[in-house]
């Protein structure tokens, strides 16, 4: 029962915390994101994001679109029946625009390329994968989104699966929706931002 209580803090909290435009610690998100050791502990990232520097939690490569002080919050809840949930929230960025943000293997760096592949509970032996078999919304984790008036917005994914021996270890928010069509499938242009989240 004590980590259903955690798990759905790790959910809510960010959803309060951005709604009421309260202050995060730390420049630019510098706060650490509660970290999971085993892939079935909750984690919460929150950051604001800002030009990369080492121990960040949040970075923009791009501020037009991901503008320096936009805050945002990623969420993790493992289930105890093998499924979990991921959920991110954002706020400040363009308003009534489209993103594509997927989970990817290693942690942010000073280039999007950084953050390496998406994650993919089924590896595709082909890389970079492309192939709608692996590069789907139930194989990786996709959390695409539209934006509101204000730049605020939400996605959430359900997986039937949890993250276990090889664990992700950051969002990434790309420049469009996530295409689904053979040989692109996966791919969402641009690497705008990331998010160092533990999972």
């Amino acid at each position: 029962m004590m980590a259903v209580r955690a798990g759905m803090v790790a959910l809510l909290l960010p959803v309060t915390l951005l709604s009421t435009g309260a202050a995060l610690p730390g420049a630019h998100g510098r706060q650490a994101p509660v970290r999971s050791t085993s892939g079935q502990d909750p984690i919460l990232a929150l950051g604001r994001f800002g030009p990369y520097t080492a121990g960040q939690v949040a970075t923009t490569y791009d501020q037009k679109l991901v503008p320096a002080g936009a805050a945002v919050a990623v969420g993790y809840l493992p289930g105890n029946d093998g499924h979990s949930i991921v959920q991110l929230r954002v706020n400040g960025l363009l308003p009534n625009h489209s993103y594509g943000a997927h989970v990817h293997m290693k942690p942010c760096g000073a280039k999007g390329e950084d953050a390496g592949p998406h994650y993919q509970h089924q590896q595709d032996p082909k890389t970079p994968s492309t192939d709608p078999k692996y590069a789907n919304a139930r194989n990786e984790v996709w959390l695409d989104f539209t934006t509101d008036a204000h730049g605020d917005a939400s996605a959430r994914s359900a997986l039937d699966w949890k993250f276990t021996d090889r664990h992700p270890r950051s969002v990434v928010i790309h420049a469009e929706h996530t295409h689904t069509d053979a040989g692109h499938a996966g791919t969402a242009g641009p690497r705008l931002a990331c998010v160092n989240a533990d999972f």
